[in-house]
């Protein structure tokens, strides 16, 4: 791996609740270099608020604490808000899984880009206007005039997706944070924007965080995965050996999924166990975080 972009020690989310206080995050723990690093698991299992809380977007009652949480040297670790504003944008962005939800109905899509492009770069209306048809055109938007001045409901889902990325990457950030952002699109689409996103990472030497619940597609998209379960991750590996893993949770996550080239009739019940909860027995790391 590179040099790192992003070091995380115990990262811990917690919210209070009834019951005492609800621990959503636990000791999570891993370096980003510049690389597609895929951070994959069951719903509720911590991936989105692991995103949320490197971006400062745990709000109260949540807290969040941890031993480091560093971009590129400088801590970020519950910066006041006006200093996280500036970070998230310019150095930090996050993709979020539905565009229709992220992006604002009543602006249009070159105002919105824009927007994002004026408030951290700076520049006049004209500088921005053609960075925002550059970043449209880096996203393979046909006819980036039009699509300029069109509103979100206007747009087709994997267009909205590609809009957001334009928006995220518009100031040129050092890590993308990209929270399912294929979960709603079709089959050929998905393939499109994942080519989208693999080349600006690529070109622009960004490291990319891939949250994903669909094994397949981060064992062939991402360089390395980290599987998470009830807010602990409990294996990391290359992706390219996701399919060797050896934690159980991983190897029954794998087990549950069809194949088309050994179907079966019924595909078996992931069994949990104690120990993978509490960060005992069977936690595994088959390559350094």
């Amino acid at each position: 791996m590179t040099q790192s972009l992003l070091q995380v020690r115990n990262l811990r989310v917690t919210f209070p609740s009834r019951q005492g206080e609800f621990h959503a995050v636990r000791g999570v723990s891993f370096d980003l270099g510049r690389e597609r690093l895929g951070v994959v698991g069951e719903s509720g299992s911590g991936k989105s608020m692991t995103g949320r809380a490197i971006l400062g977007l745990i709000r109260p009652p949540g807290r969040v604490t941890a031993d480091r949480l560093e971009l590129d040297g400088e801590s970020i670790l519950n910066l006041p808000e006006r200093r996280m504003r500036k970070l998230r944008g310019s150095r930090i962005s996050m993709v979020m899984q539905d565009p229709k939800f992220s992006l604002n109905p009543v602006m249009t899509v070159g105002n919105q880009i824009m927007e994002a492009y004026r408030l951290h770069a700076g520049g006049g209306r004209d500088a921005a206007r053609k960075k925002a048809l550059e970043m449209l055109n880096a996203v393979q938007i046909r006819d980036p005039e039009r699509v300029m001045g069109a509103y979100p409901h206007e747009v087709s889902g994997g267009m909205g997706q590609r809009i957001m990325i334009a928006m995220m990457l518009a100031p040129d950030p050092q890590i993308l944070i990209a929270d399912e952002p294929t979960s709603a699109l079709d089959v050929s689409v998905r393939g499109e924007v994942l080519n989208i996103m693999d080349g600006l990472v690529r070109d622009r030497g960004m490291g990319l965080i891939f949250i994903s619940h669909d094994l397949n597609l981060v064992s062939k998209f991402c360089d390395r995965v980290l599987i998470m379960y009830a807010g602990r991750i409990v294996e990391t590996l290359a992706a390219s050996e996701l399919h060797n893993a050896r934690h159980p949770y991983t190897r029954g996550l794998l087990g549950s999924l069809p194949r088309l080239d050994a179907p079966v009739k019924r595909l078996p019940v992931l069994q949990r166990e104690d120990s993978w909860r509490d960060g005992g027995v069977g936690t595994t790391t088959s390559e350094s975080a």
